[in-house]
């Protein structure tokens, strides 16, 4: 199973780097992926060169989010985008990363993210969550469509946990992704 720890600096407990090292000189991650979506684009950018430098140190994969010029200009690979940002790439554009990830909510989408070049998607959230408070998950079935739908790999964010996460790969995903939860280091 793969895993990506999606990161918040806002659910941190303690230094938020320090996190970052600590989850990159693990095992239990396969991936980080740099999603601080309310940094101004300069400050993500300065954050991402140390989260890259750390991930490179450790040889875990770094995915960056959101901010694709940014992983333009530092040569970056791999980039996680919203759907809305991904369909306002040109295919030029989206030629220059060799994994470009999406956060789908329904089988449309993920066909058309798919359709616009993603390798992979981000579907959730699967379960009830603190970082959705409020809003009914859209569950196991939910996930299941949009993993038999995929022609890529699928992962399934949102309240995952170590005692869930084995449903999340029987329903079809790949892997998961777990924010809340390697953030404040519950699992």
């Amino acid at each position: 199973m793969y895993r990506i720890a999606v990161t918040n600096r806002h659910l941190c407990r303690g230094n938020f780097l320090d996190k970052i090292e600590e989850l990159a000189g693990g095992t239990k991650y396969d991936a980080i992926m740099l999603r601080e979506k309310d940094l101004p684009e300069r400050e993500y950018q300065i954050l991402a060169k140390q989260v890259q430098k750390i991930c490179r140190e450790n040889e875990k994969r770094c995915i960056l989010h959101q901010y694709w010029k940014i992983a333009l200009a530092m040569g970056h690979p791999w980039i996680h985008l919203p759907l809305p940002i991904l369909s306002g790439l040109t295919k030029r554009e989206r030629s220059f990363f060799d994994e470009i990830g999406s956060s789908v909510h329904s089988v449309e989408q993920a066909a058309q993210a798919e359709e616009l070049g993603a390798t992979y998607l981000v579907a959730g959230h699967i379960f009830s969550t603190d970082c959705k408070r409020g809003v009914p998950p859209r569950g196991l079935g939910f996930l299941g469509e949009i993993c038999d739908s995929a022609n890529v790999p699928v992962y399934g964010i949102g309240g995952i946990t170590e005692e869930n996460e084995k449903a999340v790969t029987e329903a079809g995903a790949e892997g998961v992704c777990v924010m809340s939860g390697c953030m404040q280091c519950t699992y």
